[in-house]
């Protein structure tokens, strides 16, 4: 793909397309999430005041951590205000939603809708993108990753996705904190330490056995359901010079009751062309982006969206290919010569021997 385009040059075309109340939002979304925040609350006292079989325990967290996720999703939605307008309600309730994922609203709205919405896939300003081939060689922490071989760093990088989200919002915080204005920095703390303080209390409460269920296998469970997903939305996509979400983003797609679940968030190419658009009318906007750039969109299963996650690197190379430091191979990005059915790569000279 040669030519690019904004995803207001996309929007502006589809918009008129649509029903008329698709920028309104959905206050009705919300009953899902009070569905979802009765189970924690259920399955967090049925632990912590009785004593399940630990297999009836595992089966519980299973659920919880389901729930996590499923609340992200929803806090997702909630702060991009498709669901309630009013700025202190939109907040608490995205706070409350992201309660068991640590995440304060006023520091997801800098980094996921000010930073990665606005700038997704530069290498240089999203904060979610991946290196390229230049950043990896001027690291040496970064370098020494890249050295350990292919098959070892892929089974590490599937495993880390249990942890990545809750390390990444650290991270996160830590990179945005000294930009907001000191007025507004008490209450990102508050937002950060609360939630944690409440997690932590509990583990003082029911003790570690319990905690381990109620708590921290749920968390583990949710970053890898929420990681699963965004770990698709633009990895195998390739750097671009302009935020064209049709060439930045992947949409995959999952059973129908998973959506439900999820809140239809395996709608992502239509997401970033619409991000203040309830997800309830994404199916809409697909068949639409189908029918007009039928060549220029992205979808696959999800399952084998995260097979060619395994076996392709995430190191970028001229924008377009994703290259392996330490074997020299390349492959090519969606739209770039990448087919997920036939995953081929081709050899190259290591960046490091180009620069001797």
């Amino acid at each position: 793909m040669k030519e690019f385009h904004s995803f207001g040059w996309y929007a502006a075309k589809i918009a008129p397309l649509l029903p008329k109340e698709y920028l309104k939002p959905v206050p009705s979304r919300l009953w899902g999430g009070f569905a979802y925040l009765i189970v924690v609350i259920m399955g967090i006292l049925m632990i912590s005041i009785t004593d399940l079989h630990p297999i009836i325990n595992i089966v519980v967290s299973v659920i919880l951590g389901t729930s996590f996720a499923s609340l992200g999703f929803l806090g997702h939605e909630i702060l991009h205000g498709t669901i309630v307008r009013k700025a202190w309600i939109r907040d608490l309730l995205g706070a409350i939603a992201f309660w068991p994922l640590s995440t304060g609203p006023n520091l997801w709205r800098k980094w996921h809708n000010m930073n990665h919405h606005v700038h997704t896939q530069d290498d240089h300003k999203d904060p979610d993108a991946w290196p390229n081939i230049e950043q990896v060689v001027d690291k040496p922490f970064l370098k020494w990753i890249y050295k350990i071989p292919f098959p070892i760093r892929a089974c590490a990088s599937f495993l880390s996705l249990a942890v990545q989200f809750s390390v990444h919002s650290t991270m996160m915080f830590m990179l945005y904190i000294k930009e907001f204005k000191p007025k507004k920095k008490p209450a990102v703390w508050i937002q950060l330490i609360l939630p944690w303080a409440t997690w932590i209390g509990l583990l003082f409460v029911i003790g570690p056995l319990k905690w381990l269920f109620a708590f921290l296998l749920p968390l583990l469970i949710a970053n890898l359901i929420v990681m699963g997903y965004i770990s698709t939305n633009h990895r195998l996509n390739p750097l671009v010079p302009v935020n064209d979400p049709l060439a930045n983003s992947l949409t995959v797609t999952v059973p129908k009751w998973v959506d439900v679940l999820h809140f239809n968030f395996s709608y992502h190419t239509e997401h970033h062309l619409f991000p203040a658009m309830s997800p309830k009318y994404y199916p809409i906007v697909k068949e639409h982006i189908k029918k007009m750039w039928p060549d220029r969109y992205h979808e696959m299963p999800h399952f084998k969206a995260l097979i060619a996650l395994w076996k392709t690197p995430r190191v970028y190379d001229q924008n377009t290919e994703l290259v392996d430091p330490r074997l020299g191979n390349a492959y090519g990005s969606l739209g770039n010569g990448l087919d997920p059915e036939n995953i081929q790569s081709r050899q190259v000279r290591k960046k490091e021997e180009k620069k001797k």
